[in-house]
């Protein structure tokens, strides 16, 4: 069925059908009076509202690994350079080619 006459259809019962005399008097008015006092959902302060319950969690969390990070001892100084064990790391598919042409 199409919308335009279903839309004909609704009107055409609403005219045979009147309303009746047992709807209170303004009953339209103050309907209409509570929809537009109802406040507009505001998108903006629900993402506030959620990012303020967030932040509590966010400060303990920080403050948790700070203090995990205050704690630790210091780190020993390794034996061999970071530079240089970056160095045998990226160069040892190469030094791996040359030991096996050796052989």
């Amino acid at each position: 069925m199409k919308l335009e006459d279903l839309e004909k259809k609704l009107i055409a019962v609403a005219r045979a059908n009147p309303p009746g005399d047992h709807v209170p008097p303004f009953f339209e008015k103050r309907i209409m009076a509570l929809i537009s006092a109802r406040p507009v959902h505001d998108l903006w302060a629900a993402w506030a509202k959620g990012l303020w319950y967030a932040a509590a969690p966010c400060v303990a969390v920080m403050l948790l690994f700070s203090a995990w990070a205050f704690f630790q001892p210091a780190p020993q100084k390794p034996a061999i350079p970071l530079a240089q064990q970056l160095d045998n790391t990226l160069l040892a598919a190469v030094d791996q080619d040359n030991n096996d042409s050796t052989w």
